[in-house]
């Protein structure tokens, strides 16, 4: 006969009470009795019947993941966290792309398949902010990105501007006299271009330096090819960037192979940063200096916010904004 809630708590020495704790919302129990449930978990080779489960609180069991693009290096690290600290509270995640249109945006907030998930950590690109509680209804929502949705849902975020200002002082602060800025979006709603764009005229005006139209290049995506083009245009200026602030790895990685077609040296010619440390950054030669925002912690402070709502009472929970950490990675193109 399989093991039982009740044998774990015995080995374990804790309530049963806690052994529910910590399968269901571990994040509630200390550290080390965690742990020591977790041993007995595994000693007992129990295993919790969570279709049972689920019926009896009616819940599914499954987290939605909306994102605008499932092969984009960042999201899909991201993803991939989200999917193992899911997997740990029992949980499945279901994973949909919106491609950044408004229409699936509100399509996936509110419901419209049925009710097939207990939450949903979404990034939208388009929605007003004011549409996204509105739509979302009892469902607890977590807002992934720049879209503030106004205190309507739980909105966790990297502090961009805080981001890209210190990446800019560090390309100053190793020499540069003209750093340019690859990546504006004046066409998106999402904000993280803009931000990310204020961020590094933070940093030029600290330095008392003119901000030069001539060194922002707008891109239509934030992909390599796009990078490629716009390190291109930048080459082309009759004094060209000693430096780049690519908002985006992927944009920095197309900018970097620009450069070496061009004959460029780098860094010792022009620098470069990008943002989100992206596997294949670290890997690229030379490697690629970027901005770290805590993925893992994005991962599991997204989920927890979800289940702070799916066990206590989501009426009581005022709306909340995590800032997720960051750090600044120096490597080889700077």
């Amino acid at each position: 006969m399989g093991s039982k809630l009740k044998d774990v708590a015995a080995l374990a020495g804790v309530s049963v009470r806690t052994v529910s704790n910590v399968v269901n919302n571990p994040s509630a129990v200390a550290v080390a009795t965690r742990e020591r449930v977790l041993a007995a978990i595994s000693e007992t080779g129990y295993r919790p019947n969570l279709a049972a489960r689920y019926l009896r609180q009616g819940r599914t069991g499954q987290i939605g993941l909306a994102i605008p693009e499932v092969g984009s290096p960042y999201f899909g690290e991201l993803a991939g966290l989200l999917i193992e600290k899911a997997h740990e509270r029992g949980w499945t995640m279901l994973i949909d792309q919106t491609a950044g249109r408004a229409e699936r945006e509100r399509y996936l907030l509110s419901g419209a398949e049925g009710h097939v998930v207990d939450g949903l950590i979404i990034s939208p690109w388009s929605l007003a902010p004011e549409e996204i509680g509105q739509l979302a209804g009892s469902t607890p929502v977590v807002v992934l990105g720049e879209i503030d949705p106004c205190g309507t849902a739980d909105h966790l975020a990297v502090d961009n501007v805080a981001a890209a200002r210190e990446a800019t002082r560090h390309l100053l602060a190793r020499g540069a006299r003209r750093p340019a800025a690859l990546g504006p979006q004046p066409t998106h709603r999402n904000g993280t271009a803009a931000l990310r764009l204020r961020g590094y005229r933070e940093a030029l005006t600290e330095a008392g330096m003119r901000q030069d139209p001539a060194y922002e290049i707008a891109v239509t995506s934030l992909h390599r090819p796009e990078g490629h083009r716009a390190m291109l245009r930048l080459m082309g200026l009759e004094n060209p960037p000693d430096a780049v602030f690519c908002f985006t790895d992927e944009l920095a990685l197309g900018a970097l192979r620009a450069a070496r077609e061009g004959g460029l040296r780098v860094p010792e010619d022009v620098a470069l940063i990008g943002f989100d440390d992206i596997e294949d950054g670290r890997y690229s030669t030379p490697s690629l200096s970027t901005v770290s925002p805590d993925k893992d912690g994005l991962a599991e402070r997204g989920l927890q916010l979800i289940a702070d709502r799916l066990y206590g009472r989501l009426d009581a929970l005022p709306a909340r904004r995590v800032t997720a950490p960051h750090v600044l990675v120096h490597r080889e193109t700077s």
